[in-house]
């Protein structure tokens, strides 16, 4: 077996040479994703009738990623907690995650409450019969309460958290899972091996849906643009540029401050790293069509296994920091156009039960505006009535709900790697430096090289032993 001098000498060697002999063009793709986002938004805008009957196409793209995630999630935690010697490092982190996703909520609960008491967007806006329709009809009858939620974790079989496409019950088979290959030592090796196998299987599947990503975003943003109309972004353009302008000073003041003072990265950094990933959330107004890609990268980036598993698919379901700003100021806009604004002791009650709410609407298929209808229909039903006045413009405010949300995950990964020391500084330093680019064709490290079961992990801590 090589020496780790020898190997570290390889790997360099093959990073300067990596350029001359084979060329990266994925670069061509995300400038067909930007040039298909373009086209739909004039499709849009030209023929909006046209434009909307190509929403297929933009589901039909969504749900090709969707359907890779619960593999990648099953085989990243697997792999991850079935290399860790002590079982205990994976619960301080699940702690850890759990902690920090609920402040962070709440933070950004308090930041949307705020704007939206000095913005005031809702003043002076007629509420119609035709709105009042349009906003129960988003009461959504699947929304569950925190205890369906909870026992929701737990799948009906075995596998059907794989056919169902549950985030969280893949999570749980994959965490009893990888504890149980862990307990079972060396006689597991082999079935980690085959893991790794079909992690490379799926990774490489998952880069070849990706050459759709152009079609995608045009009928995507073709129907975004086609239903919403001109007529109700100028009328709502308050709302929305308030609700943009909160999300961009939460990522870059609250999320770059806490990056800077725990991890020392700057944000922007981190997030020229995720570009690609950016542009694809932007494209297709979700932010699970970046989880598979985030998790790579994430871990290509020099954070652990267990670290990345755990943290990013628990953060899509708990740590949804732009959906809470977006209920924050959505519930008072709807207040204030309803003509019975809420004073602060009325406010406050109304958002933490949203907060808990949007835990057991994790999931939902429009989940910012099912919560939002949910939890106003439960607690303050007089205020659904108004929910259509923002449903025109809902998906506009759906891109910076997803692309607010993957930043919070990204930034929390980082900063819990930093906290349990599963993050190698010295690797996250020459990833964003650009001197260890990520591989767009296998979304993994050393396909081509011997197997990580005999690759030691950063810190010493876990490694997996030879079969």
């Amino acid at each position: 077996m090589p020496t780790t001098t020898s190997r570290r000498a390889a790997v360099a060697a093959s990073t300067d040479t990596a350029p001359a002999v084979k060329k990266d063009r994925t670069h061509y793709l995300y400038i067909a994703v930007i040039v298909a986002v373009a086209l739909g938004i004039t499709v849009g805008l030209v023929a909006p009738d046209f434009a909307v009957e190509l929403k297929p196409i933009g589901t039909g793209f969504v749900n090709l990623i969707k359907m890779m995630i619960s593999p990648i999630i099953f085989c990243t935690i697997v792999l991850g907690i079935g290399s860790v010697r002590k079982a205990a490092k994976v619960g301080a982190v699940g702690g850890i995650a759990l902690g920090y996703f609920m402040v962070m909520s709440l933070v950004a609960l308090g930041i949307g409450l705020v704007v939206g008491n000095i913005l005031e967007p809702g003043t002076g806006l007629a509420v119609t019969d035709a709105v009042k329709n349009a906003g129960h009809a988003q009461v959504d009858a699947e929304a569950k309460d925190t205890t369906e939620f909870l026992l929701g974790i737990i799948p009906t079989t075995f596998v059907s958290a794989f056919t169902e496409g549950e985030v969280l019950q893949t999570l749980l088979i994959a965490l009893l899972c990888g504890f149980a290959l862990q307990a079972m030592g060396s006689v597991g090796q082999p079935i980690l091996r085959g893991v790794e196998h079909i992690q490379r299987l799926v990774f490489r599947v998952l880069a070849m849906v990706m050459w759709a990503a152009p079609i995608g975003a045009f009928g995507a943003m073709a129907a975004v643009v086609g239903s919403a109309g001109v007529d109700a972004l100028k009328s709502l353009a308050v709302l929305m540029l308030g609700f943009y302008v909160t999300c961009v000073l939460f990522v870059f003041i609250v999320l770059g401050t806490l990056l800077r003072l725990v991890a020392g990265l700057n944000i922007f950094t981190l997030f020229k790293y995720l570009s690609r990933e950016f542009l694809l959330i932007l494209s297709t107004s979700s932010s699970e069509s970046a989880l598979p890609r985030v998790i790579a990268k994430m871990e290509h980036l020099g954070v652990s296994k267990p670290v990345v598993g755990i943290t990013i698919p628990t953060g899509y379901s708990f740590n949804l920091d732009g959906t809470m700003i977006y209920m924050t100021m959505a519930s008072l806009f709807v207040a204030d156009a309803m003509g019975t604004p809420m004073a602060v002791s009325e406010q406050i009650p109304l958002l933490l039960f949203l907060f808990v709410a949007s835990k057991g609407a994790a999931g939902v298929t429009g989940a910012g505006l099912a919560t939002l209808a949910g939890g106003l229909q439960s607690h303050k039903p007089a205020l659904v009535d108004g929910i259509g006045l923002i449903v025109g413009i809902d998906r506009f405010m759906s891109e910076a709900r997803a692309l607010t949300n993957f930043a919070g995950n990204a930034v929390a990964t980082v900063l819990i790697g930093t906290w349990t020391k599963e993050i190698d500084r010295e690797r996250v330093d020459q990833v964003l430096a650009g001197h260890l680019p990520f591989d767009e064709k296998t979304l993994l490290d050393n396909a081509d090289d011997e197997p990580a079961a005999e690759i030691p992990e950063q810190g010493g801590e876990k490694e997996l032993a030879k079969a």
